[in-house]
């Protein structure tokens, strides 16, 4: 494998008296992938990102992007790295053109309306270029703030839970965005809560724990390695029938209401629907699917991530 964009060797973060926010990582994040962070609160997600920013001073270990050591020399970075920030809002008196004009000042970049205008387009916010910023959709403020971010071109840009509280049609739009960004080369490293969002975008996945690294890989292969692949369900079925199942030797869980019954091998499925079979359920519907990385996240953390774990 080639040196990668970002080599982080042994990361750790401690604070008094003894809370380990980071505890010993490492990983490698290759160009033009999109890496995604994933965790619930408290599993040092945010932290990692903090320091690979330059915000917080690592305890011991390193970190480099680049090549260069983020603690040391981030200056030198400030100029090929765009970062959006979850709480970000825009200028809210500023139109968008003004504000990407004013935005590029700050990196001593001379932007033209007209150039400033491509930029907006290239996020399609077109339309809206001459509207207050505070007159914006939830949504085009997270156009506008990736237009911000994508000002200096940056090689690597990290956006930190961009489509959080966003209607679907808004998350999917910015979706197609974050596709088309790394298609022209930038590596973009996203942290999310939606479970979708990482197994939809993301090249590559770490899922933190307790300030450790649970778990890594593509989404396809952290399912194949620690999903059950395929799930029964028995929706409606209730407790009732799932002390029937379990008295027939079958695994299965219950959720929400619904009899879940994993297939760990595609061979057994007619056995185990055979044995379902000779059951009287009260079940709404019985179908089958496949296990997303949202069920690997559960299995593995053994908690649902919602938007309460977005607090630092």
């Amino acid at each position: 494998m080639s040196e990668g964009l970002i080599q982080v060797e042994g990361l750790s973060k401690h604070y008094p008296p003894d809370v380990k926010a980071v505890d010993d990582i490492s990983f490698t994040i290759q160009p033009r992938q999109i890496f995604s962070m994933l965790g619930p609160n408290g599993a040092g997600k945010t932290t990692t990102v903090e320091i690979l920013e330059g915000l917080r001073t690592p305890t011991s270990g390193t970190a480099t992007i680049f090549g260069v050591d983020v603690t040391k020399d981030y200056s030198t970075l400030r100029d090929r790295v765009g970062i959006l920030p979850q709480s970000f809002e825009p200028f809210d008196n500023l139109k968008p053109t003004e504000a990407v004009q004013y935005w590029a000042g700050l990196y001593d970049i001379k932007m033209t309306k007209s150039q400033a205008n491509f930029l907006l387009e290239r996020v399609d916010l077109t339309e809206r270029k001459s509207v207050l910023s505070r007159n914006l959709s939830g949504g085009e403020k997270r156009k506008l703030g990736i237009a911000l971010s994508l000002i200096n071109e940056p090689e690597l840009l990290f956006l930190d839970e961009p489509t959080t509280g966003l209607d679907p049609k808004a998350r999917r739009d910015l979706w197609r965005l974050i596709e088309e960004i790394r298609k022209k080369g930038t590596t973009v490293f996203l942290t999310t809560h939606y479970l979708e969002e990482a197994e939809k975008l993301a090249d590559d996945v770490a899922i933190m724990h307790k300030g450790k690294i649970v778990a890594r890989g593509s989404p396809h292969d952290l399912i194949a390695r620690y999903g059950k692949m395929t799930v029964i369900v028995l929706s409606g079925a209730g407790s009732e029938a799932l002390r029937e199942i379990r008295r027939r030797g079958i695994e299965a869980t219950e959720e929400n209401g619904d009899v879940l019954v994993p297939v760990k091998d595609p061979t057994e499925m007619r056995a185990i629907f055979q044995k379902i079979s000779g059951i009287e359920l009260q079940a709404k519907d019985i179908y089958t699917r496949r296990q997303t990385l949202e069920d690997v996240f559960l299995n593995l953390v053994g908690a649902k991530m919602d938007e309460g774990d977005l607090k630092p």
